[in-house]
Formats: C-alpha cells, sequence, structure tokens
C-alpha cells in the first residue's frame, strides 16, 4: 500500500468573480458574462476531444498520473477508450443549465466520501488542456471548505461536485516532526468546463478555460454550517447536527437553493428540506420548522439519564475514541424521537403539561424520527 507524507499547511482558494476591461480613465466598462449553455457546450466538445486525443502515459505507485497527447500515427489507447481505469461523467445542475462533468477514478480510496459542504485535506496540480501546468499544491497540501458560500474562501464549484465521488485515506499517528502518514487514499483526475471552474479567468488560466485536476484526497473534516450573517459576511454557529446527517436524500450533496439566479428550477429530488420552508436542513436552524431551534432540541437536558462529555446528543449512540485515552466519549444515547413512554398523568390526553416520558428505545430505536425532525414534539402551546 502507498503512503503519502506530509505537513498540514491552511491555504485558501477564492474564486475571480468579475470580468472588466478598461475603456479609459474615468471608468469601466463591464464585459457581460457568455451564455452558460453555450459556453458549456464549447468547452464539453473540447473536453471530449482532449479525451479521446490524450492518453495516460503512466500512473505511479504514488498515483502520480502523467497525461500525454496522441501523437501523428501514434497506437496509444486514448482516456476516453482505456479500460484501465474508470471514466465516470456526472450530471451537475447549476447556473439554470445541466453541466456534464467526466472525472477518472484512479483509485477510490478506503476511507469516507465528503459531502459538497465539508472540508478536505488534499494535494492537486491543475492544468489547462494543452499540458500547461497552471497550479499545484505537491510540496505544500491544500486544506479547503467546499462549501460554496460566496465569502467563506471557498474552492470552485467542480471540486465541490467531484471530491464526494471518492473516499479519504486512513492515516497513522503524526510522527515527532508532525508528519502525517496516509495509505489508500482516493486519487483521480476532473475535467472540469470552465463554468465549473474559473469562468471569467484567474491568473494564467484565461476566461471561459476548461481545465483539468490531477489529485488525491487524504483526510476530510465534518462541517456543520448554519450561519448567520454580519457585516464581515458569513459567521458559522452550525445547529448542533454535521452537514452530512442533514443529507435527507443521502446522496452526499447539499445545495442552498435560496439562490434563485444560479439555481431557478431545482430538481426536487436534489432538496434536502424537512419542513419545506425554503432553507436546506444543513443551513436551517430549525429543521422542523416547529419554532423551536434545531440546537435547542439536540440538547441535553439537565437531569436527563444521559453518558459523555458532550452537551449535546450524538446522532446515534457512539463509543470511546481510543485516540484520548485519559477521556471518555461513550454516549449510549442518540438524538432521541418524541417520547412513547407513560403519561405524567395516564387519566389525562398527551398535552404540553401531561408529556410522556422518555423510555431507553427512544434513544437508540432504527430509523427512528429524531426530535429535531418531528414538528410534533416539543408540544406546541394551545
Amino acid at each position: 500500500m502507498n503512503k503519502f507524507k506530509y505537513y498540514f499547511v491552511l491555504l485558501l482558494a477564492g474564486i475571480a468573480i468579475v470580468s472588466c476591461s478598461k475603456k479609459d480613465d474615468d471608468g469601466a466598462v463591464v464585459t457581460p458574462l457568455r451564455d452558460y449553455q453555450e459556453q458549456f457546450n464549447a468547452d464539453n466538445d473540447s473536453i471530449v476531444k482532449f479525451l479521446k486525443t490524450n492518453y495516460i502515459e503512466n500512473v505511479t505507485a504514488d498515483f502520480d498520473i502523467k497525461i500525454s497527447k496522441i501523437p501523428v500515427g501514434g497506437t496509444q489507447t486514448s482516456i476516453w477508450d482505456q479500460q484501465t481505469y474508470k471514466l465516470l461523467s456526472r450530471d451537475i445542475y447549476s447556473d439554470a443549465i445541466t453541466y456534464k462533468v467526466y472525472y477518472l477514478v484512479l483509485r477510490e480510496g478506503s476511507g469516507q466520501s465528503p459531502t459538497n459542504t465539508d472540508k478536505i485535506s488534499t494535494a492537486y496540480s491543475c492544468y489547462l488542456l494543452d499540458g500547461t501546468l497552471s497550479d499545484s499544491s505537491y510540496g505544500t497540501p491544500f486544506t479547503a471548505n467546499l462549501f460554496p458560500y460566496a465569502n467563506s474562501n471557498t474552492v470552485i464549484q467542480g471540486w465541490s461536485e467531484i471530491f464526494p465521488k471518492f473516499k479519504t485515506g486512513i492515516s497513522s499517528p503524526a510522527d515527532e516532526f508532525g508528519v502525517i502518514t496516509y495509505k489508500d487514499y482516493g486519487a483521480g483526475v476532473m475535467f472540469l468546463p470552465s463554468g465549473m471552474a474559473y469562468y471569467t479567468g484567474k491568473g494564467s488560466i484565461p476566461a471561459y478555460t476548461p481545465i483539468y485536476f490531477t489529485f488525491k484526497l487524504f483526510d476530510l473534516q465534518r462541517m456543520d454550517n448554519e450561519y448567520n450573517v454580519s457585516g464581515n459576511g458569513a459567521v458559522f454557529v452550525g445547529d448542533g447536527i454535521p452537514d452530512y446527517l442533514e443529507d435527507i436524500n443521502g446522496d452526499g450533496y447539499l445545495y442552498d437553493f435560496r439562490n434563485t439566479t444560479k439555481y431557478p428550477n431545482p430538481p426536487k429530488e436534489l432538496i434536502d428540506d424537512t419542513d419545506g420552508d425554503g432553507i436546506a436542513d444543513f443551513v436551517d436552524f430549525d429543521d422542523d420548522g416547529d419554532g423551536f431551534a434545531t440546537r435547542y432540541e439536540v440538547t441535553k437536558p439537565a437531569g436527563a439519564p444521559v453518558t459523555g462529555i458532550s452537551l449535546y446528543y450524538p446522532w446515534d449512540p457512539i463509543g470511546d475514541n481510543p485516540a484520548t485515552p485519559n477521556v471518555d466519549e461513550t454516549e449510549i444515547w442518540g438524538v432521541p424521537r418524541r417520547p412513547t413512554g407513560k403519561l405524567k398523568d395516564e387519566s389525562q390526553p398527551e398535552s404540553i403539561t401531561n408529556p410522556r416520558a422518555f423510555v431507553p428505545e427512544d434513544y437508540t430505536a432504527p430509523g427512528r424520527k429524531r426530535i429535531h425532525l418531528d414538528n410534533t414534539y416539543p408540544y406546541q402551546k394551545k
């Protein structure tokens, strides 16, 4: 099994969003963006041509890949036709159109898959389709937030869409120099139309230019992305439930469809919104719309039969973390469902003043509807 060692270095990537040209000293003329569908059609033609006229020259034991152009009269098998590594595609709804993005799986990985709102640790190189190296993080691997919030220093959308198709590696404890070793990490190549990359250009990448990234996915951090907006931008506070557990349809992707310019007609199957208020659960402070904040509903009440050191229930019961021998994180209770035990007064109907008691199964039953997703609890005042 292959290993890759590196020091964690926090880097941030932004997205260029404005293109303009100087008219004279009195001002600037903003160049209208090209039509997204027309540009995607052109980019897709370029990418497919690239895949059919280039081949995989070499893949090292560490999954570093070299892609080269098939020479005139060459007999090399193109990326498009080769069968050694899976060439797959993903349809992506964005900018009011549906993009098709191709990606090559060198190795899927053996750990966990991030959602498109998690934080990842990766190493990458970025190329133009003519083979020009535009950027690379090798030697200084990159930690990036995949959540596409405009003021949160996120990466390009293509990363958010393709990295969830891969899995992280398995890490060993850091050595005396702080070096973390990974094995069995995911590795691949993503071929991005400009709408999924730098539409109006960035640095050495011209506007409306399709590009490709080679990459390795080492690790991830689960995020809890509920945020407030202040004068300085987004302030992320969370609601106590990590994003990946608010992926209601389980597809690995979460979208904030309040941006109706980018998403004017989102497909229903992509929506993760329990209460139907137009705010996806992963950015909704009250997932079930019952007037009680999700964080309030998943907070362990005083005097409850709870274990562990957290103030909040985990999604499901969890065991002790062996990496922290001096702390017992064992939680025998998860987020409960609406209580099913005896009424406080069995002679009276259930109400806010005559609630049912929680029983152990309420905290552990498989498939239970947890109280932060159940708008019938806490009981509403009449």
